[in-house]
């Protein structure tokens, strides 16, 4: 039986469908399109009616569809090194024409040549698997996939019209992240990561094209002094400026001002659908808020995302009343997953978690994308708050804050390559877990984006220790009571 999706799940598809289909309108039409960085502020974009894309969401995308290792080498060999982040790799050699494509068969007229390491085992009638002469089994032709190899859009574009161009242009991968329209401008904030600075320099000279930047400086404080908000404001005025030259329109306040609104509904609703995780059991998995991220981010400053946000909460809500939940098995243990998930190994680190019954009701990357504010000064302020951007003092206050809400028996903390601001201070955030919560912590190495540099047989090992010491503590406090 087909597994049920949720009016609201369907409605947030429907709503980042429509931004991708949007921008590639628009582009044919002429029209601008921009990349975003994903904690600028979309409000100013939303008010002068851009078509925006955002590359994190999109790496993030292509490393879920397995292509993350191809276009990296690809950035490898542009001559950017393999130590910076997995998400800024893809995205540049993304923007120089880069493409994950299907091999072509070039013997018939039309197909592609299938890889024969593909596909899932042949059963038969009974659900047996069907056995070759050897005695391995055979694969499903059904299930298998063509090779994959790099094209370069660049050079499609410059072919005459005909037949090679067309299959050419049809190779290149047909789901959405790999369809994106090239920048006509980049926007800019490194609230985010110190990486992006110099990620979206490098697509602004790569592509010959505008950069508009807003600099967060770092926060040593709990909350933004007075003196950042005042920079950054000014920030915020000049970014507007820039976008009036760029687009030859006058910035129009009710357009931000209902732009603001939209992103204030969104942040509330999907802060509420974060909130879930704090039910026992839980109505849905922390992979669920994984998977909505792409949604909030990609829409953040609609009112159909806000509304979708809503439709999703209803479902939660009603999961809560029936007592069901998206989680595929019984929730036996609760621990906070710390940083960015690995794109590319999804299935790998969900099957460890549910052999053993831990559902993740914790994660601080998705909740960081909840801005909710009352005036320019409050969104500012909003905007200095993502989790590289604060001092540890604050960082562990959330974590821990987040940890005590949803009831967590236990912390997964995932040490990403990619993301060395994040993963430079988690052994001591790891130790204040522990001394703090009384909670036991596992590690393991990953990456969000780049396969390489993940080990399944360390995470299942990591996983079991976590186990292990789950039980301990949870029999030891059985024994207090």
């Amino acid at each position: 039986m087909a597994k049920q999706v949720s009016p609201g799940v369907l409605a947030l598809r429907k709503v980042v469908d429509d931004v991708y289909a949007d921008a590639r309108e628009a582009k044919k039409q002429g029209k601008l399109v921009g990349w975003s960085s994903s904690k600028f502020p979309c409000e100013l974009a939303e008010a002068f009616d851009l078509n925006v894309m955002y590359p994190e969401n999109q790496a993030a995308g292509i490393a879920a569809q397995r292509d993350g290792e191809i276009m990296c080498q690809a950035a490898e060999d542009l001559g950017f090194d393999n130590d910076i982040c997995g998400y800024a790799r893809i995205s540049l050699a993304y923007a120089a024409g880069k493409r994950a494509a299907r091999k072509i068969d070039w013997s018939k007229e039309d197909g592609y040549v299938i890889n024969p390491a593909t596909g899932k085992p042949l059963k038969d009638e009974n659900g047996n698997v069907v056995l070759d002469e050897n005695g391995k089994p055979k694969k499903d032709p059904k299930t298998q996939t063509p090779y994959i190899v790099l094209e370069d859009i660049h050079e499609i574009e410059a072919l005459p019209e005909g037949r090679e161009k067309e299959r050419r242009l049809e190779s290149i991968q047909p789901y959405k992240q790999m369809r994106i329209p090239q920048p006509d401008f980049v926007l800019c904030c490194n609230n985010i990561c110190n990486c992006m600075t110099k990620w979206y320099e490098n697509i602004a000279r790569m592509c010959n094209i505008p950069l508009i930047m807003i600099d967060v400086p770092y926060n040593n404080t709990m909350d933004p002094n007075p003196e950042n908000v005042t920079y950054i404001r000014a920030q915020f005025d000049n970014a507007i400026h820039q976008l009036e030259e760029l687009t030859g329109k006058k910035f129009d306040e009710k357009k931000f001002e209902h732009a603001c609104a939209q992103a204030n509904r969104t942040a509330q609703n999907w802060l509420k659908v974060c909130n879930f995780l704090q039910y026992k059991p839980a109505p849905l998995s922390g992979f669920d808020l994984f998977n909505h991220m792409a949604d909030v981010v990609t829409a953040r400053g609609k009112k159909e995302a806000a509304d979708a946000f809503d439709l999703l909460a209803e479902d939660l809500e009603k999961n809560i009343k029936e007592g069901t939940s998206t989680l595929p098995f019984p929730e036996q243990y609760r621990v906070m997953f710390e940083g960015i998930p690995c794109w590319p190994k999804l299935p790998n680190l969900f099957k460890p978690l549910k052999a053993n019954g831990i559902n993740v009701t914790a994660v601080v990357y998705a909740p960081a994308f909840g801005f909710v504010y009352n005036n320019m000064d409050e969104m500012v302020s909003a905007y200095c708050k993502a989790p590289n951007s604060v001092s540890i003092e604050k960082g562990v206050e959330w974590r821990e804050g987040i940890c005590r809400e949803n009831k967590v028996d236990g912390v997964l903390v995932h040490y990403n390559r990619s993301c060395k601001p994040w993963s430079g201070y988690m052994a001591e955030m790891q130790r204040r877990f522990t001394a703090d919560l009384g909670v036991p912590c596992a590690g393991f190495d990953g990456d969000q984006a780049d396969p390489r540099n993940f080990n399944e047989a360390q995470y299942e090992t990591r996983v079991q220790g976590l186990v292990e010491a789950m039980q301990i503590r949870a029999e030891k406090l059985e024994a207090q009571a």
